[in-house]
């Protein structure tokens, strides 16, 4: 067993364990490995343990990938291309061509264009909607009290199918505190889904705080370093 496949089994029984702590069905969380700054042998090591769905932070090393694992699938299944990194206006147009899904949907605008742009002959590409849990200046997103609107005008668009809500909220260590922000999103997603909206994508929880975000009903969790290792972000894949 590579050390990647071996990564990925211990994260996936972190899974399976914080699931059933939750008091929750099996298998209602999905694992999103996030493969960015890692080459594509590293993800070829991944799909040969079984894991199908990556997350990309990157336009063009994202690319690359896609092109070189095009021949690459999972039961019969081609891979899975998540786009999870802040997406500026210019870089639309190859995630609406080349990804499946978008979790970091930070404004009416990025909506817009990847509607505009994602190609008639694909499927509606699967959108979520990212929430400033925390209010960091640094990090992207709506605020809750922007989301009801924002969320509804996604819903309207052509090309694309609103899922569900993404947050990536201010790192803490205790677990107690880590659960604080996690609830506020899945409040927020509880009551657009009372709403009206048809909701069913909770991304949230990492490496260090997937058990949290699981208890507070994380359907998909984006883990990177638990299964591919530390990054070094000077010699990007």
């Amino acid at each position: 067993m590579s050390p990647i496949a071996a990564h990925l089994d211990d994260v996936l029984s972190r899974i399976t364990r914080a699931t059933a702590a939750a008091g929750r069905t099996a298998g209602s969380v999905r694992l999103l490995a996030v493969s960015k700054t890692f080459g594509a042998d590293a993800v070829r090591d991944a799909v040969a343990a079984g894991q199908r769905a990556f997350g990309e932070n990157y336009v063009q090393e994202a690319l690359d990938k896609i092109t070189a694992l095009s021949d690459a699938t999972v039961g019969g299944e081609a891979l899975e291309w998540h786009f999870i990194g802040p997406l500026q206006s210019n870089k639309t147009r190859p995630v609406a061509e080349h990804f499946d899904w978008v979790h970091s949907v930070d404004r009416l605008k990025i909506a817009e264009r990847l509607s505009a742009q994602r190609p008639t002959h694909l499927p509606a590409l699967q959108v979520c909607l990212q929430i400033n849990i925390s209010g960091e200046a640094s990090k992207s997103g709506v605020t809750p009290d922007e989301a009801p609107a924002v969320a509804r005008a996604i819903a309207a668009l052509p090309n694309l199918t609103l899922r569900g809500l993404m947050a990536i909220p201010e790192p803490e260590d205790d677990p107690a505190r880590q659960r604080e922000p996690f609830r506020a999103v899945r409040e927020l997603f509880d009551a657009l889904r009372a709403d009206g909206l048809a909701l069913d994508t909770l991304s949230m929880g990492m490496s260090g705080d997937l058990e949290a975000a699981v208890a507070e009903g994380a359907t998909m969790v984006r883990i990177g370093t638990a299964i591919f290792g530390a990054r070094d972000y000077g010699s990007r894949a």
